[in-house]
């Protein structure tokens, strides 16, 4: 049974109990005059509320020709009770009753207003919870966040009754709320506002975080214009990081139907609205930052593929030469190469690079460089002429970047039974012999991209099938371990001096063993390049 009813039922009850009429009339608070909640035996129309009585103290007035007792009911409503008229006693007697009357009318309509109230709340709250939810839900979609945010502002205001709203989020390229939903105008027509903007509401609230309620006249900015009418609330978008709330944006909403103020429940419902709002474009920008990252593991992936696919196939120089030959970058792309010219009967040429630094740049130093070469070693049989023209090649290059590259060139010739070789700033270049004779071939000019002075050929014997040719860059000797030591030549000299006899693919392999026990898990530093040639 509704409160009215048994509000209703009371009053017949105390009509048949004391012979009297009983009236209960209320002025709801937007109403100008009261109206009737309840009567028995019959529904007195009420006077002005001008005429009603003030307190609870008892009033005669006469309503449609009845004389009646009247009192105002205390309580949060304005509500009155009317007694009257008598059949069986005087007005006299019924200002004893009327207190009777005046507390359990009083006490039955206030317990209706309480459940009206509590009915009210739980109906505002149903609607925020399901507003939460639904908004949960839209966000929780697989659809672009100008569109979520367009559906979930129209829920909101349609829940705060509000005829205008926008949804500004920070673009952090331009430091500008631009907005991607909008009430009352197309979000295109809203100008951005400077994040910095002194007179913005919305840059205010973007900046301080905190909640603004403003009179139209406060504040007044004219990119704000399209949306704001009368009283705006706006409230900052959060993302609740780790070291404290971060801003994404601003919710404005004004314009609210029937002049009524925004309250402090329709600011924590928008808060929280806010927040989940900047969930989701934290998370879509965490998203796109994702795969962007994939997109750009792949794109080094490809490239180091690509770079791995310049260098040459050992069996490019069989049965001349026996080479075993491997490249690891530091990054997914690095500066070091080497390179395998088969030269005709009998000779075989082998060269290796390091471009300075790592990386994408001297990557793409080291594929000018493997191009450059293969021209040029088919020109001349001068290992000093082939790196000078090399070096023409990739001067500009050179130049541009500030880069450099240490190479050396040589050239095998069995029948000759003679090593030819150039070497620009490469330290790492060894003979071993038959005997485990360890012998270096120097560094007879600076590396390329320092000097432009020709660089020098040497000669020296070379024993056909015996001798191995060692080359290899500098990250394979300045590899540290986990205490920063460096691993150095001996310890790659003396596995390759053990393994003089072996097969190359097996040096190559070893070396590399004692490499990865020297280092462990620690990061390499430089790209690692190790070529081993027996012809």
């Amino acid at each position: 049974m509704s409160a009215v009813k048994e509000l209703a039922t009371l009053l017949a009850a105390l009509h048949d109990a004391l012979r009297c009429g009983v009236v209960v009339w209320v002025q709801d608070r937007l109403a100008t005059e009261p109206r009737v909640l309840a009567a028995a035996p019959r529904a007195l129309p009420p006077p002005p509320a001008a005429d009603l009585p003030a307190d609870g103290t008892p009033q005669r007035l006469v309503v449609a020709g009845e004389e009646l007792l009247v009192a105002r009911i205390g309580g949060s409503q304005r509500a009155w009770v009317a007694v009257g008229p008598l059949q069986h006693a005087s007005l006299d007697d019924a200002e004893r009753l009327v207190p009777f009357v005046h507390l359990l009318v009083g006490t039955q309509l206030q317990a209706a207003v309480e459940v009206e109230q509590a009915a009210m709340e739980l109906a505002e709250r149903y609607e925020e919870i399901n507003l939460l939810y639904t908004t949960s839900e839209i966000l929780g979609r697989t659809v672009s966040l100008g569109e979520a945010a367009q559906i979930i502002l129209t829920d909101i205001s349609e829940t705060v009754g509000a005829r205008r709203a926008a949804i500004l989020v920070h673009d952090r390229v331009t430091d500008t709320l631009q907005a991607v939903a909008a009430l009352g105008v197309p979000p295109d027509e809203v100008p951005p506002i400077a994040a910095d903007d002194p007179h913005s509401v919305s840059a205010r609230v973007f900046r301080t975080q905190h909640p603004m309620l403003v009179e139209p006249d406060e504040l007044p900015c004219e990119a704000e214009r399209p949306y704001r009418e009368g009283v705006m609330m706006s409230v900052p978008i959060l993302w609740a990081a780790p070291d404290g709330g971060q801003p994404l944006g601003v919710v404005n909403l004004s314009g609210r139907r029937a002049g009524q103020l925004f309250t402090a429940g329709d600011q924590k419902l928008v808060a929280a609205i806010a927040t989940q709002i900047g969930t989701a474009i934290q998370n879509a920008r965490l998203v796109r930052t994702s795969l962007s990252q994939q997109r750009l593991v792949q794109e080094m992936q490809l490239a180091h593929d690509l770079q791995m696919k310049l260098l040459p196939d050992t069996a490019v120089v069989r049965p001349d030469a026996e080479v075993s030959a491997r490249v690891v970058p530091a990054e997914s792309v690095g500066g070091d190469f080497y390179h395998l010219f088969p030269l005709g009967p009998s000779r075989t040429g082998a060269m290796i690079g390091d471009v300075s630094s790592h990386g994408y740049r001297a990557a793409l130093i080291m594929a000018l460089a493997m191009s450059a070469s293969a021209i040029h070693a088919q020109a001349t049989d001068d290992p000093g002429e082939m790196l000078r023209a090399l070096h023409a090649s990739l001067q500009e290059e050179l130049q541009s970047t500030e880069m450099f590259i240490s190479a050396f060139y040589a050239v095998v010739d069995r029948e000759r039974r003679e090593l030819r070789y150039a070497n620009t700033g490469h330290p790492h270049a060894f003979v071993i012999g038959t005997d485990g004779t360890v012998t270096r071939l120097p560094a007879l000019d600076p590396p390329l991209g320092m000097v432009d002075d020709a660089p020098q050929a040497a000669v020296r014997p070379w024993r056909k099938g015996e001798d191995l040719l060692v080359l290899f860059t500098d990250g394979i000797s300045d590899a540290r371990d986990r205490r920063g030591r460096r691993l150095g030549e001996a310890p790659v000299l003396e596995t390759v001096v053990a393994l003089r006899d072996r097969a190359t693919d097996e040096i190559v392999d070893r070396v590399f063993d004692v490499l990865a026990l020297h280092t462990g898990d620690t990061p390499r530093r430089d790209d690692l390049t190790l070529v081993v040639l027996r012809s």
